[in-house]
């Protein structure tokens, strides 16, 4: 790397805060975009998504959105590099995974801050070349709380790009047995509309010509946090009363527009953990592509 793995290890610590309303107008259209029967926080309830209604899990990342200036806009569509996050000079940045702890849902309506923290930079030297991985804390506070009511950790993997007839890695199998299962198919306007709803500009998502011909993808590639979000689809579909209390992904292979993307889950109540579930999405090759566990909160005790 131009940069020295030793260097953006000052990145270490930095912070910043963002502060937002969490909106019903965002919430409404990604729920457009995910064709749900109804505008609500579980399908077809047909409840709207008014003042106090909980938000679903995930649907926070629709808001605290960087704005970025035109001007400093980078090559690939992101934020140049060196402000908030360390000035890695690898070419391709992905979102690897995250790791969410609930302590209570978000609402429409709510006031939140939220204090981010660069908790590590970490470069390896993988299969494919050099990587380097940065992980963010967020914290996400409602007006008046002293705890967050959401704490999340984001893992932003840096990589290379493919060296030329490099062999691409063996998919890891698929788990068997699923208990639900959903097919999306998706296309490049869904991938547009979520770009647009989460403000992100990396042309990965939207810019054909430049996913082919520069990062050399064989198509749009399908956000991260997209799948996770079809995952937690699938789950809330099943289990539509139910809240969670932990939730931790995995992103493990790209997938692309106009394949068929598989989403499956199961319970599992295993290693005294109850409320387990594991999801995972597979690409049309039936490879996985993404790996995830979800706990549930127990059921609250009735009031006596």
């Amino acid at each position: 790397m131009s940069v020295p793995a030793e260097s953006l290890q000052s990145w270490v610590g930095r912070t910043e805060a963002r502060a937002d309303t969490i909106g019903a107008t965002p919430a409404r259209a990604l729920a457009a975009t995910l064709d749900r029967d109804e505008s609500g926080p579980v399908p077809g309830s047909g409840s709207g998504f008014g003042p106090g209604t909980p938000l679903p899990a995930l649907w926070h990342w629709l808001y605290f959105l960087p704005l970025t200036r035109a001007r400093d806009i980078g090559p690939d569509g992101h934020a140049r590099r060196g402000g908030f996050l360390p000035p890695v000079p690898l070419p391709r940045r992905m979102w690897a995974g995250g790791r969410l702890q609930y302590r209570a849902a978000l609402a429409i309506g709510d006031r939140v801050e939220r204090r981010s923290t660069v908790e590590r930079v970490e470069a390896k030297q993988g299969r494919s070349g050099e990587l380097v991985f940065v992980t963010v804390r967020h914290e996400f506070l409602r007006a008046g709380d002293a705890l967050p009511a959401l704490t999340e950790w984001h893992d932003i993997v840096y990589r290379e790009p493919p060296r030329p007839g490099a062999a691409a890695p063996a998919p890891l199998p698929a788990p068997a047995e699923a208990a639900w299962s959903r097919t999306w198919h998706p296309d490049d306007v869904m991938l547009f509309r979520y770009s647009a709803l989460t403000f992100n500009g990396h042309r990965i998502h939207y810019d054909r010509r430049y996913v082919t011909e520069v990062e050399g993808y064989p198509g749009l590639v399908v956000h991260g946090p997209l799948i996770a979000t079809l995952l937690l689809e699938l789950l809330q579909s099943q289990r539509p009363q139910a809240l969670l209390a932990s939730f931790r992904f995995e992103a493990l292979r790209p997938c692309f527009d106009g394949r068929p993307l598989a989403v499956h889950g199961r319970p599992q109540d295993d290693g005294g953990v109850a409320g387990r579930v594991v999801l995972w999405a597979c690409d049309d090759a039936g490879a996985l592509a993404m790996r995830a566990e979800a706990v549930l909160a127990p059921p609250a005790s009735p009031a006596r």
